[in-house]
């Protein structure tokens, strides 16, 4: 079985190091970079199975390096920040990660959710090798085994969450989702009041569709329930 190898992207050197020993500790590969271009350089010269980032770095930001990673990468990556606001936590789940955690953090919580990521990228791989049927509804065609989506021959750009959020209400049309559903089967935890990450996720997956000027549309809104696939 290949060695999981975990890339720990951060300008201040104790805290990658403080992360890096905590993840050798679960049995992983660590790869350092002190900013984003080496970040991008470390993806594209090794093989990384979830990326730990902070937000600002020289050369390239956190969210420019993920932008550039996502271009060709699937893998979990999770922001790790001094900004904790919570337009910067949308922001960051926009842009691509997957999961953001603020500083000052518990390590034991960042590893708890590093491993969290990668049992479900690792399951969700796993099923997309065993079930690789296309998913077709009108111009949406979904390609599980190539995590790919067009609309009309044209792909549609999206990161690791939005597919797995679109290929989990592809799955079961007409099925209703409520957003807790949602967040445990694709995010692989447990659902917290408050929580707006689906709603977020859901709102630029539609943009990314063209829902917005659609008349039919893909995602239906099943007011005070959740959502469900109109295929």
């Amino acid at each position: 079985m290949k060695p999981i190898t975990i890339l720990i992207a951060d300008d201040e050197a104790e805290i990658a190091e403080l992360i890096a020993l905590h993840v050798k500790k679960e049995g992983y590969n660590t790869i350092i970079a002190s900013d984003g271009k080496a970040a991008v350089q470390a993806v594209q010269t090794h093989s990384i199975d979830l990326a730990i980032l902070d937000i600002m770095m020289p050369n390239l930001t956190g969210y420019e390096a993920t932008q550039l990673i996502r271009a060709q990468h699937n893998m979990p990556i999770i922001f790790l920040s001094a900004k904790a606001s919570d337009l910067d936590k949308i922001s960051g789940l926009v842009m691509g990660a997957d999961d953001y955690m603020t500083k000052p953090f518990n390590p034991l919580e960042l590893m708890a959710r590093v491993n969290a990521q990668l049992r479900r990228y690792t399951q969700l791989n796993q099923l997309a090798a065993v079930d690789n049927k296309v998913l077709e509804a009108g111009g949406l065609a979904i390609y599980p085994d190539q995590r790919i989506v067009t609309m009309y021959g044209e792909t549609i750009e999206l990161t690791p969450k939005e597919f797995d959020i679109l290929y989990l209400l592809a799955s079961y049309p007409k099925k209703v989702f409520s957003a807790e559903n949602i967040f445990e089967n694709v995010w692989g935890e447990a659902y917290y009041e408050g929580c707006n990450t689906v709603m977020v996720h859901i709102r630029t997956l539609r943009k990314k569709l063209g829902e917005e000027k659609a008349k039919n549309k893909v995602i239906k809104t099943v007011w005070g329930v959740g959502y469900s696939f109109n295929g």
